[in-house]
């Protein structure tokens, strides 16, 4: 991708590779998406922007499961199938850009927000939102198997509203 970038302006202009000589116009929210994609040394290809818009095009953290994402895609020019946002994920999962949460052994959000923070699962709407981290305290854990260390400690506190 060529970037002819103008400082200080609303937009710049790219020519995308493989769309000889067709120009897009990028809005603070194309720019947004393209520099996160390159803070994780991802090709921004047509698909990838699509769906990095979607998730922080508007500099907001997300938590999305690849079928809520599939969904806002498709209501989309730029829609993109099912299979390409599972693989896409992936991708920015493995290029630190965004976290997978296991809420389950059959239900994963994919979180925008790279530190580390306990999440509320909200089992009634199927619903993952961020907890505080400064009302978390952990004060102990278990002791460990010989010969491991701790890589991460995921806090999921599952609600369900009072009847």
């Amino acid at each position: 991708m060529h970037a002819f970038g103008l400082k200080n302006t609303f937009a710049a202009l790219y020519i995308e590779e493989g769309i000889k000589g067709e120009w897009h116009m990028l809005d603070h929210a194309g720019q947004r998406s393209t520099d996160w994609l390159a803070k994780g040394g991802l090709r921004p290809t047509r698909q990838r922007v699509a769906l990095a818009r979607l998730l922080v095009g508007d500099g907001e953290n997300r938590h999305v499961t690849a079928e809520s994402l599939f969904a806002a895609s498709s209501e989309t020019s730029e829609g993109v199938s099912l299979a390409t946002v599972y693989n896409t994920l992936r991708a920015f999962c493995d290029a630190g850009l965004m976290q997978e949460v296991v809420v389950d052994g059959s239900k994963s959000y994919f979180d925008t927000r790279m530190d580390d923070h306990p999440h509320f699962y909200w089992e009634d709407s199927a619903e993952l939102t961020d907890a505080r981290s400064d009302q978390l305290e952990i004060t102990r854990l278990p002791d460990l198997p010989p010969g491991t260390e701790i890589s991460k400690v995921d806090v999921v506190i599952r609600l369900r509203r009072r009847a």
